[in-house]
């Protein structure tokens, strides 16, 4: 469904189109985070095991540390990812489009302990599945979104199309019409996507699925893309 995509448009003018991730996928990654501090804690048992006493309050600190800041230090420094988000081809932005700074990471992480009440996330989880972008309320104060990273198989396929000069010229309207079909076809069934395409028969001179890939070759070279 398109409507589960949201558009932002930057300074520049450029249009982005961003998936949000449900709470299913996030779940999933933050399941993955938790092994890995699990996995770190168990480690740090053993090294700091040795030092009797004292080693507990080393310990202690490390669990703090590591519980609390291992996400903002990772999506601050790894373009939005955790080790979770990046197996799960996620990722945290600014909801604007631009990248995650560092008190956007503070914010959104900090603000687990509401999402986390009164138990197993139950805030966070009803807070993703009311708002349009699957937001937790950490990420509505944030002023973030997570989403999927990696662009649906269809849509690389359509970008991967060859490049077809232009015979003719487009308006502005019209290039953007071409430059719309080519991001959203890729999401639509065989059958609109042709629909769609037929009515650029004049344009393309073809139709059917040979006039889907026009426009995908054609759209590749408005966009500036190498073959």
């Amino acid at each position: 469904m398109l409507d589960t995509y949201r558009e932002v448009v930057t300074p520049e003018g450029v249009v982005l189109q961003l998936r949000p991730a449900g709470p299913v996928p996030r779940a999933l990654a933050w399941l993955i985070d938790v092994a890995i501090r699990i996995g770190i804690m168990m480690v740090a048992g053993m090294v700091f095991g040795v030092l009797g006493k004292a080693g507990m309050g080393f310990y202690l600190i490390a669990l703090f540390l590591v519980w609390w800041f291992y996400p903002v230090v990772f999506e601050a420094l790894w373009a939005g990812r955790t080790p979770g988000k990046r197996a799960l081809n996620l990722r945290a932005i600014s909801s604007n489009g631009g990248p995650l700074g560092w008190q956007a990471a503070f914010t959104r992480d900090l603000l687990r302990v509401v999402d986390m009440l009164p138990i197993f996330y139950a805030t966070g989880l009803v807070s993703c599945l009311l708002d349009p972008w699957g937001r937790r309320l950490g990420d509505m104060v944030a002023n973030t979104l997570v989403v999927h990273d990696a662009p649906p198989r269809g849509l690389m396929e359509a970008t991967a199309a060859t490049p077809i000069p232009l015979t003719v010229v487009l308006r502005q309207h019209e290039q953007a019409a071409l430059i719309a079909f080519a991001e959203r076809a890729p999401r639509q069934s065989p059958a609109r996507r042709v629909e769609l395409a037929d009515l650029a028969e004049p344009l393309t001179g073809l139709r059917g699925e040979a006039g889907v890939h026009q426009l995908y070759g054609l759209a590749n070279s408005l966009l500036g893309r190498n073959e």
